[in-house]
């Protein structure tokens, strides 16, 4: 039977109060009955409920209840738009809390990122969010992105963690947004930066410089910035950086530049929109000779 409106939205709130509650469960066998259905139930109270409750298997060290339950889940929902306002509105909130909460087996923080980048991607698609709310959501992006620095990707037993790359997803996201303007643009370019080559050994190798690459893409064809914004930007990118002290970080530093560079070269250089080519293949043929040097 189909709940009224009135009752949707009490159900949905006595759904907050409860799931406020610490120690809630991963709702491992509710989901996999969700999926199962292919995330179509016609439960749109309890829907909100099991969303807001999944969020305790985003710090699982099961695999499959991070990524194929919980993840899979939220983002079926959302992009299905079966998440009411309320709802999205306490998934950011508890996600940006999970961001900057302790972290020990590094899991939570990754894919609360990733849950994020939909959240982010609903906003883009159909706005909700004040524009206080988008700006916070930026800063939240832009503050855990500058602070990754657990750099572990995929492990065979406990899958993936990939923070870099999931915080990549959300500024994609935010990339894409018309809401959004120069000065946010310029927070997320700033932080983009600091992740593309990050100091000491770390050798991405995981398809980071891809994930990295692609709000660059859309970020230069938003027309927010002049040409000569971004030669500034792409040249503080391949400036040399302070000596790390080993031969390793110097090598992981060419390979990272490198698997960030030349996809996006391929990309400029396939776009329709000529001016964004004619501005970024130039600048892109400079950097990448200056990272093989």
């Amino acid at each position: 039977m189909q709940l009224t409106s009135f009752a949707v939205r009490a159900a949905t709130a006595a759904a907050l109060a409860t799931t406020c509650l610490a120690g809630v469960a991963c709702p491992a066998a509710e989901l996999r009955a969700a999926k199962a259905a292919k995330w179509q139930g016609d439960d749109s109270a309890g829907r909100q409920v099991l969303a807001l409750q999944a969020l305790s298997c985003l710090s699982s060290p099961n695999p499959v209840e991070r990524d194929e339950l919980a993840f899979e889940g939220l983002q079926a929902w959302m992009r299905a738009g079966q998440l009411d306002a309320a709802t999205l509105q306490e998934l950011r909130s508890r996600l940006t809390a999970q961001l900057r909460a302790p972290d020990p087996l590094g899991f939570a923080r990754p894919f609360a990122a990733l849950v994020l980048a939909d959240v982010a991607r609903v906003d883009r698609v159909k706005p909700y969010l004040s524009t206080e709310q988008r700006s916070q959501l930026v800063g939240t992006a832009t503050d855990y992105l500058r602070a990754v620095s657990d750099y572990r990707g995929f492990d065979e037993k406990q899958g993936w963690r990939h923070g870099v790359a999931h915080a990549a997803d959300i500024m994609l996201q935010l990339s894409l947004n018309p809401a959004l303007g120069r000065a946010e643009h310029e927070q997320m370019l700033a932080a983009i930066a600091s992740q593309v080559a990050p100091p000491g050994e770390q050798f991405y190798l995981y398809g980071e410089g891809e994930r990295l690459m692609a709000p660059i893409f859309y970020l230069s064809r938003a027309k927010t910035l002049a040409c000569s914004d971004w030669d500034d930007w792409f040249a503080r990118l391949s400036a040399t950086t302070a000596p790390a002290g080993t031969q390793q970080a110097a090598l992981a530093r060419k390979h990272n530049l490198k698997g960030f560079l030349q996809p996006l070269y391929i990309n400029i250089s396939e776009s329709k929109d000529e001016a964004q080519r004619n501005c970024l293949k130039p600048l892109l043929l400079r950097t990448l000779k200056q990272a093989a040097e």
